[in-house]
């Protein structure tokens, strides 16, 4: 199935009172829902953020330094799928370390059923760690990013 083929369907379920819809043709399926009134449209995919404990605990071999170095808030896959750090291959990442990031920069794509969803960073501050290699796949939940 061709991207073109999904936007028009994903148009159709948006004027019709359907609120899902699955299709399946041979090895593949489409789920498609219709966000919530207050959503935002489903290409626009708001992060999980984790802010930092209050006073993160250090573990029994572990140094006051290290425990220092956990802090910051972290930038969450909001799906399954595979993690890309730019729009192409060819292309810049969207973000690297020591970059300054607002709630509403596109810090990575998510690629879920041949679909790219920008995800942004969702909060301010400036990235201190990417977590994850790029074209590596995460659950819903990974830590893609620690901003401080």
């Amino acid at each position: 199935m061709k991207i073109d083929d999904i936007q028009r369907i994903m148009k159709l379920l948006e004027e019709s009172k359907l609120e899902k819809m699955v299709i399946k043709h041979e090895d593949f399926e489409l789920h498609l829902e219709k966000p919530s009134n207050n959503a935002q449209p489903a290409t626009i995919v708001q992060p999980q953020i984790q802010h930092e404990p209050q006073q993160p605990a250090a573990l029994p071999n572990q140094s006051a330094a290290a425990v220092q170095e956990i802090k910051g808030s972290m930038v969450e896959s909001p799906m399954v799928g595979t993690f890309y750090d730019s729009p192409g291959p060819d292309q810049a990442a969207f973000v690297k370390v020591g970059d300054k990031v607002s709630e509403d920069t596109v810090v990575c794509i998510v690629e879920a059923m041949k679909v790219m969803n920008e995800v942004k960073a969702g909060i301010s501050g400036v990235v201190q760690e990417i977590l994850v290699d790029n074209a590596e796949p995460v659950e819903y939940g990974t830590p893609l990013f620690r901003v401080t």
